[in-house]
């Protein structure tokens, strides 16, 4: 069988391929990208350019491409038992062995866990939980739900009205009625500086309209510890904490949506361990197989889970709840990264080294702000003069140049972002921010 030429793909893919985030006009235009092949931090485009993946694929691809466990491992499964689901008061190994594997690692009261396909899926089914809990405590009255602005929290019809983000949910006609927003500890935006006291106006802001709204109305906090699609926005010393602390004070689910940064992005398997968040409900995905198959999953605490058996029938669940090939990749992926110390080695090595790297980019006349944490972080553009420019999407434009300056991060409104996959190392980061630095370089010429 021949295969199809590039020109060919590139009609096919007109003809019958719908995009996700895309504007499918200006890409046909320009004509699609394709990537070929990948190799470990790199990923090889139509031309057999080497790309240095500063974005890890979509913040997942943490062990990089091409890692022979994992890919074994689902060759394994695949050949035993490609798939059977987890309905009927049935099992299969593969999903066991991960969620026992989880539960020794997450948030000391999360020892229950359930499987969904995405990160999307996870916070849906975190959101049916906590209404099934309320109803079952016989507090129906608790509905409402909050979420910050600049919030990614997924796609589906609910997780959108969860995200913060306009261009998510306006064209959609979203968000859904109940749905909440708070302040988001956007220090930059807000044109202030990321103190304990920025982060303490922040949640008085928060507590203000929980007061307004009535804490008894209110069924749960959906919180990602970084945020990641909205900008990379880090949250001052002190926010967190107290926030979990007034979901506390006003009866309120926290949930921790840490589908970007569990699995070693932060130096650590979770950043609500790390950062002692004890959360009611988490979310995890992306990281969870390092992208090699689709898998999310909602861990929930033994208080609520105890309640919600109290129920009887649990009727929800997909398809490909607790795939065996899927839950079989997750399994390998978090072996390989206990195998080869990456948590150890973002905690200490090359988690400084790109917040140096980051940090030295504040210098360039491009560049307003840089912040982030271990293996994430960003940069706002400013236009020449320090002057901020709002709706330029100069971020956009930069990620273009750096990716024909060789590697690949993400354009956000006015900033870029980085997230590359944890086996990179110093001399891989050096590439990636002199590329970065060419691509700034091109944009003030």
């Amino acid at each position: 069988m021949v295969s199809p030429t590039l020109q060919e793909l590139r009609q096919k893919d007109r003809a019958h391929h719908i995009h996700p985030f895309t504007h499918h006009g200006d890409m046909h235009r320009e004509g699609t990208r394709w990537i070929k092949t990948g190799d470990g931090c790199y990923l090889i485009d139509e031309n057999d350019r080497r790309l240095l993946d500063g974005l890890a694929g979509l913040w997942c691809v943490n062990v990089g491409y091409n890692c022979t466990a994992i890919v074994e491992a689902v060759h394994r499964q695949m050949e035993q038992l490609p798939y059977y689901p987890s309905f009927f008061n049935t099992t299969t190994e593969p999903p066991v062995l991960l969620a026992e594997w989880l539960a020794e690692r997450a948030p000391a009261r999360l020892k229950r866990v359930v499987y969904s396909n995405s990160g999307s899926e996870s916070n849906e089914t975190a959101l049916k939980i906590i209404r099934a809990y309320w109803k079952l405590r016989g507090k129906s009255q608790k509905r409402k739900v909050l979420s910050r602005n600049f919030a990614y929290h997924g796609v589906t019809l609910a997780a959108t009205s969860l995200t913060g983000l306009p261009n998510c949910y306006e064209p959609f006609d979203l968000p859904l009625e109940g749905f909440l927003k708070i302040p988001a500890p956007y220090a930059w935006h807000d044109g202030a500086a990321a103190t304990e006291a920025y982060g303490a106006d922040v949640i008085a802001r928060t507590a203000e309209i929980i007061d307004r709204e009535g804490s008894e109305t209110i069924a749960a906090m959906f919180v990602e510890p970084i945020q990641g699609a909205g900008g990379v926005i880090v949250p001052p010393p002190g926010y967190l904490k107290a926030l979990r602390e007034l979901c506390r004070e006003r009866d309120i689910l926290f949930v921790a949506d840490e589908v970007i940064t569990a699995f070693g992005r932060l130096g650590c398997w979770f950043a609500s361990v790390r950062d002692d968040l004890d959360p009611d409900l988490m979310n995890i995905a992306k990281g969870l197989t390092s992208g090699y198959l689709p898998l999310g999953a909602t861990l929930v605490s033994n208080e609520i889970t105890d309640v919600i058996h109290t129920g009887g029938y649990f009727a929800h669940g997909y398809t490909y709840t607790g795939h065996p090939t899927c839950a079989a990749a997750g399994l390998a992926n978090v072996r390989v990264i206990e195998s080869l110390g990456l948590i150890d080695a973002v905690r200490t090595d090359v988690g400084p080294y790109f917040q140096q790297k980051l940090r030295e980019l504040a210098d360039h006349p491009a560049v307003g702000e840089v912040r982030g944490d271990h293996l994430i972080g960003a940069a706002e553009l400013v236009e020449p003069g320090g002057t901020r420019p709002p709706g330029k999407l100069l971020g956009l434009k930069a990620a273009e140049l750096i990716r024909e300056e060789g590697a690949i991060v993400r354009g956000i409104r006015d900033l870029i972002a980085l997230a590359p996959p944890l086996i990179i190392t110093r001399p891989q980061i050096d590439e990636l921010f002199a590329a970065v630095r060419r691509g700034l370089d091109r944009l003030t010429a």
